[in-house]
């Protein structure tokens, strides 16, 4: 196929594994292999172009979300466990947040660390079926990283999803995968709390699930077709479709891949 000099080819999307039950929550790590999470499955996977998928962790706590620290290292949200953890180097894990004011919460879902540390994670009802000791709201909390301090920062939430800041870090962007469907901003206090919280996209195909920036800020969220993306005032660019419905992404060193998890399948989408 001969595409116009002022157009860019198709994007090639590539199936890298596959036959899990529900997939989420990819990160590549420092080496360029992907860990994601098959929540049902209750086990973490790592994927190499080498040596395909492989169990990573088991049991994971039906890990859904993962991230990295500055250090390389993984950030979970366990499910079953309902708290955020720390792998660390020499095998063993680090409890960051497990409970607020006495209770504990209903099942983390994603997190992302800030430069200067702080973990925010999100806290909606999936997973907590039958549960009656968690929040009273499904919010979004930050956990300070000089006090382990767990302070909540939005309360106003259906079922708080995904979420990511801008390069920047001035706004935190957070998906609202319940009802309303939609994907809100948040500027962000020197102080750590949340001013705004306006509708940034709306989503009409499925929900808004995970979501990244890339460096020059444009905002890319998982939805029932594929990935939409959206410029940083907001408006719609494009979208990357995806054989699956796509729960979670992350960037590729170069962001020339986007790694997708997508219900039952890992895969790659080469721009």
């Amino acid at each position: 196929m001969i595409f116009p000099s002022n157009a860019a080819p198709e994007p090639v999307v590539r199936k890298l594994a596959g036959d899990f039950r529900f997939v989420e929550g990819p990160v590549v790590l420092r080496d360029g292999s992907v860990v994601f999470s098959d929540i049902p499955a209750d086990r973490l996977y790592r994927w190499t172009a080498a040596g395909g998928a492989v169990v990573f962790r088991e049991p994971s706590g039906q890990a859904n979300g993962n991230t990295l620290d500055a250090d390389g290292r993984i950030l979970t949200c366990e499910h079953a466990n309902r708290r955020v953890i720390r792998a660390e180097a020499d095998g063993s894990t680090t409890v960051l947040a497990e409970r607020f004011e006495g209770r504990p919460f209903n099942s983390p879902n994603d997190a992302v660390v800030k430069s200067d540390g702080s973990v925010w994670f999100t806290d909606p009802s999936y997973g907590a079926a039958g549960r009656t000791d968690g929040q009273p709201v499904r919010g979004v909390y930050r956990c300070d990283p000089a006090t382990a301090a767990v302070t909540r920062v939005a309360a106003d939430f259906d079922q708080p999803n995904g979420l990511c800041f801008s390069p920047d870090e001035s706004k935190l962007y957070v998906a609202d995968s319940g009802k309303p469907r939609v994907v809100r901003v948040f500027a962000v206090q020197s102080d750590g709390t949340l001013r705004g919280g306006e509708v940034f996209a709306r989503i009409g195909h499925g929900v808004p699930d995970g979501m990244r920036t890339a460096k020059n800020g444009d905002l890319y969220v998982t939805e029932g077709r594929g990935i939409s993306v959206f410029a940083p005032d907001g408006r719609f660019l494009r979208l990357y479709a995806v054989p699956e419905a796509p729960t979670n992404l992350c960037f590729g060193s170069d962001e020339k891949t986007i790694y997708v998890t997508a219900r039952s399948g890992l895969y790659a989408v080469e721009r």
